[in-house]
């Protein structure tokens, strides 16, 4: 399968890499960086060891997106509505990994997925994946007298908040309530708040270091608190999440995936 990067030298880009190099069936035949980037037209092997692949960083999107299979994107949500028309047009799968989406990002990826199979998860990991599964199916069986806070933290860099994950998470809570996140969502609480709401889905930022990114669901009643937890030590996870769908993929009908249908918990 003809993998291509976008973004492909960035932290995550060399990451996305290194993760189609190794694995099997996979041929990494591409990956773009911004125009005048000092890193167009270098050797892509070079990003991520010492051996030139004989394949250099492009300007050119549309280029690599006509040659490849799939496009694995982790850029920004911009870049990413105009990759999106780059894969509907050439009928190249594109999977998503970029987060801090609106909704009218979002709907670029409806278009998109109208032509060609799109796989879009604010985490590609297959442990948080999981915990999407568990904390939709805890919030469905514990019901509303368990209050639902979710707590997430990451690197100084990041620039979005709540994270992708976080967010992700209020909504497989909610979805397990039968509600909207939008409705119960409480991202901020400063000064004198008054007593807690009864059915909110509440949120904690927090930012420092270098942390890879720490996610707590935390169910709490009288009585007793159920916390589920994933802490990712390595961005790793996330590039070897992107080319399992992006192999998953292969063969598939147009259409918006998640990482919970890559994984079979759909």
């Amino acid at each position: 399968m003809k993998i291509a990067i976008v973004g492909c030298a960035g932290r995550m880009g060399r990451m996305l890499l290194t993760e189609v190099q190794a694995a099997d069936g996979c041929q990494l035949i591409g990956g773009t960086g911004p125009s005048g980037a000092p890193e167009i037209g270098s050797d892509i092997g070079l990003l991520i060891g010492p051996t030139p692949l004989g394949i250099t960083v492009s300007d050119d999107a549309e280029a690599v997106f006509a040659a490849a299979d799939a496009v694995i994107d982790f850029t920004a949500p911009d870049a990413t509505v105009a990759h999106a028309a780059l894969a509907a047009k050439h009928n190249t799968a594109l999977i998503v990994g970029t987060t801090g989406l609106s909704a009218s990002h979002q709907s670029a990826l409806d278009e998109a997925a109208k032509s060609v199979p799109v796989v879009f998860a604010p985490n590609m990991s297959v442990g948080v994946n999981l915990l999407f599964a568990l904390t939709q199916k805890v919030a469905a069986t514990l019901g509303i007298d368990y209050d639902i806070e979710i707590v997430e933290m990451h690197h100084r860099h990041k620039v979005d908040a709540p994270s992708g994950t976080a967010l992700g998470l209020g909504r497989a809570a909610a979805a397990g309530r039968g509600v909207a996140l939008d409705a119960v969502k409480e991202t901020v609480r400063d000064g004198h708040t008054g007593a807690r709401e009864a059915g909110k889905i509440g949120f904690a930022t927090l930012r420092g270091g270098d942390v890879v990114g720490d996610h707590t669901v935390i169910f709490a009643s009288e009585g007793e608190r159920v916390e589920l937890t994933h802490k990712a030590s390595s961005r790793a996870i996330f590039a070897r999440g992107a080319v399992r769908a992006a192999q998953w993929c292969n063969g598939r009908p147009a259409g918006l995936y998640s990482m919970l249908d890559v994984l079979g918990l759909a």
